[in-house]
């Protein structure tokens, strides 16, 4: 079930909010109860077989949370249950995301011929894997002291805003919601919500659906495209996967503040970025933070002290040196950003995606450690930083949707012209549609780089967990007023009769 869809904004989001206010007058664990209930249902309408995988990790998990738990002081009975539960949890992934792709390469290879049908992927599996790391590894390092109830934990990994394609939460961001509310409705989070909610069905039905006709063509036959056509089909996608994101972010965090809860901000701008440090941290902030906390911090950590103990340097001036660059920044991120691409697939599309953003990285840690000095200011500068980090994200964007490295590569080329440049435009008609798709491409990059974000219009009502920066037209914030209720009202309208479109999220994949 799609937030796109008619069975959800029609049938299932009132009969879940309906029910949630009923339930709400009852207790509080009541209201827990009937949102549980009402997550799984949602999970298990694509396919219900995959409800018995999502419960049955939940079980497992929190299992095996409690009992870290109960090991005290006994650090290698601790380690051994983590070792259990990240093998475990990596294993189920493996199981239906790697396995088969590996056996593939095997076979495609003369290594080992092993038949192995491909399993269907289970809706989300990588977002609800992660977020159960995430508190085992809490558990296990003293971050987490006592085990929370099982409502309130199966809550957390499986509430439907954010289980099929994040955010990717933290137990300290959601559950003490769940302890501290009394779950009685405000109508104030259903003001707030549902113009979060509306906006983000906005940029997914006008904006990202409509984008996407020359991206799946374009992609499949690459070698066909010249100079134009193959850089209109990466922005197409470029900009798809930018309010598809978008507006599926939004649509969690509007969803979770009709039922009173906060999410954290999950996508700022991305584009906007000077760098591509920047960058990694407005896309897909969640994650970000999770390969932060759980992978980049624990191997710099190690490396440092490693090199410490050996009497190394570990300062600024030791990074500076080639051997302290490559081994306290090259090292950890090739790892957490190559695996980064790796979670979101078996393609070795997805490896080189990872990679190349962690070249970008390097490049981009080594020149602010041996810049001249510190970034201009002028607005000249600026723009040039913009663009040239928008160029880097636009090639590795081509990696991550094409269908294997020989069609990324065909793709890239003819961006370069290496396919020709000729333009084919066999008649009038043809070129007025030519100009019109121009000139809808310039009126998105505009909104991409120039108009407030969603965050920004709502930011006098604190829609999400993080900070939010003032937004280029402070007058154009939401207010609960009739006017905005009217515009609102419009705008639905026109969501609720665009629905369809492409069928899906792009992330729902991974």
């Amino acid at each position: 079930m799609l937030f796109n869809s008619y069975i959800f904004v029609g049938v299932f989001l009132p009969l879940a909010f309906a029910g949630f206010c009923l339930a709400g007058r009852i207790g509080p664990r009541a209201a827990a109860g009937w949102l549980l209930a009402a997550s799984l249902a949602f999970y298990g309408w694509w396919n219900p077989g995959f409800l018995l995988l999502l419960l049955a990790s939940i079980a497992v998990n929190y299992t095996i949370a409690g009992l870290i738990l109960r090991a005290g002081a006994r650090p290698r009975l601790r380690d051994a249950l983590l070792t259990a539960g990240i093998a475990g949890n990596l294993g189920a992934l493996a199981w239906y995301k790697y396995l088969a792709a590996v056996l593939g390469f095997l076979r495609l290879h003369g290594i080992a011929d092993v038949a192995f049908a491909d399993p269907i992927l289970p809706l989300g599996i990588s977002f609800f894997t992660f977020t159960q790391l995430g508190y085992l590894l809490d558990c296990r390092h003293g971050a987490l002291r006592d085990r929370h109830s099982l409502l309130h934990y199966a809550l957390f990994v499986a509430f439907f805003p954010h289980l099929i394609a994040g955010p990717i939460l933290h137990h300290r961001e959601l559950i003490p919601q769940f302890e501290r509310r009394a779950w009685r409705v405000d109508p104030q989070d259903i003001a707030v919500g549902s113009t979060i909610f509306l906006i983000g069905l906005l940029k997914k039905t006008l904006l990202a659906d409509p984008i996407s006709a020359p991206v799946a063509p374009g992609f499949a036959h690459p070698e066909l495209l010249s100079l134009f056509p193959a850089w209109r089909v990466a922005l197409s996608y470029s900009l798809q996967l930018y309010f598809d994101f978008s507006g599926y972010s939004d649509m969690a965090i509007g969803l979770a503040r009709l039922f009173g809860l906060r999410f954290p901000v999950n996508f700022n701008a991305p584009y906007r970025s000077e760098s591509v440090i920047e960058y990694w941290q407005r896309w897909h902030m969640t994650l970000t933070r999770w390969l932060m906390l759980y992978l980049y911090n624990p191997l710099a950590l190690g490396i440092t002290r490693r090199r410490a103990a050996r009497g190394l340097g570990t300062g600024i001036e030791a990074r500076r040196t080639l051997r302290g660059f490559i081994e306290m920044i090259a090292v950890p991120t090739v790892i957490t950003i190559g695996l980064a691409g790796v979670w979101h697939g078996s393609a070795l599309t997805f490896a080189a995606f990872g990679l190349l953003h962690a070249a970008y990285l390097c490049v981009n840690h080594a020149w602010r450690l041996w810049r001249p000095g510190p970034p201009s200011a002028a607005r000249r500068a600026r723009v040039g930083r913009v663009l040239l980090t928008y160029g880097c994200v636009l090639a590795g964007s081509v990696l991550f949707r094409a269908a294997d490295l020989s069609g990324a590569m065909q793709l890239l080329a003819g961006m370069l012209g290496l396919h020709g440049v000729a333009v084919a435009l066999p008649d009038a008609r043809a070129a007025t549609w030519g100009a019109l798709d121009t000139l809808w491409l310039a009126g998105l990059y505009a909104l991409v780089w120039f108009a407030p974000t969603t965050q920004q219009i709502m930011r006098a009502h604190a829609p999400a967990l993080g900070r939010v920066i003032a937004g280029p037209f402070p007058r154009l914030q939401w207010q609960p007023t009739l006017g905005w209720a009217v515009v609102l009202g419009c705008a639905a309208v026109l969501g609720l009769l665009s629905i369809g479109g492409t069928g899906e999220f792009l992330y729902f994949q991974f």
